[in-house]
């Protein structure tokens, strides 16, 4: 007599050759919900954690998964049986909104954003969560913040928004609908970690300036504690100046985010070579973060991190030189050379370097890391993410879109985000 085994439950992607294995990190926002008529049952918590709960279980199992560490290869399982939910903390504040709003603008992170662990993922370390809220309510009931933090190997800014919009759909669809089970979603919720083996061609090689060696017990801060403060300001480009931009950009044979930062980098250039004539023959930097979904054939739903960032480097006097039309193909040129090889080329670079990286922590040794150049001191820098196409505001959970958006304030010179309004 034969028994037949027990269906197996368990899920697993592997994440060690793929891009998403390089964002071992946490990202948070924070969305801040105005309730102008004071009603009551503004944002019910449980029903906020019973749509995440049912999102991730139904839709985006992975989310409600584990990593598992063998060796040097990380799986992120998952069991239809078993789930690490994640974790949603609640608190409430006696504020007025106008205090709130400051905090939020002022990225108050340690009031309004869940405490995450850190994001290296290791052995002895394998429930960290994927995704964890903080939903923060006032005692005046004006507001409430909703502050979100994710592991970035799961999601990149693309896939968690859209991650974002199927969530609020689906909390408004259990309104007074509490039984449903099959809910209509604004974006596909597919899941995977593609390999992006194909992708290399041992024919081309390529260098990667966008990165620097540096000692890593220097690498995390690029003004420690005493020394300059970095300040964060809001510049509002009006319609106006966006239908200007966008003209000059089609005659210049360039994108419209393109075409804004080079007006960035030209602007950032000349006001630093202006108050310090002295760093004329020293490194001006462009670098950015490039979504190269289309151009490798990967689908736009899918989750994973497939982000990859590139640079241009030139002397401040050159910047100074040229006019915004060189300027802006030399962005473009930057951007352009993401191609699948290239983008392969810098994983494998990556790839090696994190192997070491990973020995020496999980070692207590103290090493080098390879950081991004944009964290390290230059007397010019321009680094630019653009959130611009993001479905940020589509994020109504039953109670209107959010007031505000706050993107992560990033502790570093020269770092600048495109982001929407709403």
């Amino acid at each position: 007599m034969t028994t037949d085994a027990p269906e197996s439950t368990e899920t697993r992607y592997s994440i060690s050759n793929n891009v998403s294995y390089l964002y071992q990190v946490y990202c948070s926002y924070m969305l801040v919900y105005k309730n102008d008529t004071k009603a009551d049952g503004f944002f019910d918590p449980e029903l906020l954690k019973k749509s995440l709960n049912i999102l991730v279980r139904q839709y985006y199992k992975p989310v409600a998964g584990w990593f598992q560490v063998s060796g040097e290869d990380i799986d992120v399982v998952f069991d239809s049986n078993k789930f690490n939910d994640p974790p949603v903390t609640t608190q409430t504040l006696d504020m007025d909104y106008e205090t709130v709003s400051r905090h939020v603008y002022d990225s108050n992170t340690e009031l309004l954003v869940p405490t995450a662990p850190s994001g290296v993922i290791k052995p002895e370390n394998p429930n960290i969560p994927m995704f964890l809220v903080k939903a923060t309510y006032l005692e005046s009931n004006e507001a409430m913040i909703l502050g979100v933090t994710y592991h970035h190997s799961l999601m990149d800014g693309t896939a968690f928004w859209m991650f974002m919009a199927n969530w609020s759909a689906l909390c408004k669809q259990l309104h007074g609908q509490s039984n449903l089970t099959e809910f209509d979603l604004p974006y596909p919720p597919t899941f995977g970690f593609p390999d992006i083996g194909h992708l290399h061609d041992p024919s081309k090689t390529f260098e990667h300036p966008e990165y620097s060696l540096v000692d890593a017990d220097q690498c995390f801060k690029e003004f420690q504690p005493g020394a300059e403060k970095i300040v964060e300001k809001i510049l509002e480009i009006s319609v106006e100046q966006q239908q200007a931009l966008r003209q000059q950009a089609r005659d210049f044979g360039v994108s419209f985010t393109e075409m804004l930062c080079a007006v960035l980098w030209k602007g950032t250039n000349g006001l630093r070579l202006q108050l310090n004539p002295e760093i004329a023959s020293e490194s001006s930097l462009y670098s950015c973060a490039v979504n190269p979904r289309a151009r490798v054939g990967v689908s736009s739903s899918l989750c994973a991190s497939p982000v990859i960032n590139t640079s241009c480097e030139r002397t401040v006097s050159e910047i100074a030189a040229l006019d915004l039309r060189d300027i802006a193909r030399l962005v473009h040129e930057a951007i352009d050379k993401c191609s699948g090889d290239y983008l392969f080329s810098s994983f494998d670079f990556l790839h090696q370097q994190r192997k070491q990286e990973l020995y020496d922590e999980r070692n207590n040794q103290i090493g080098k890391k390879l950081m991004l150049v944009y964290v390290c001191r230059k007397p010019v820098k321009c680094t630019v993410s653009s959130s611009r196409t993001f479905p940020i505001y589509n994020t109504d959970f039953g109670f209107g879109a959010p007031e505000y958006v706050r993107p992560p304030f990033l502790p570093f010179d020269g770092c600048m985000r495109i982001w929407p309004t709403p």
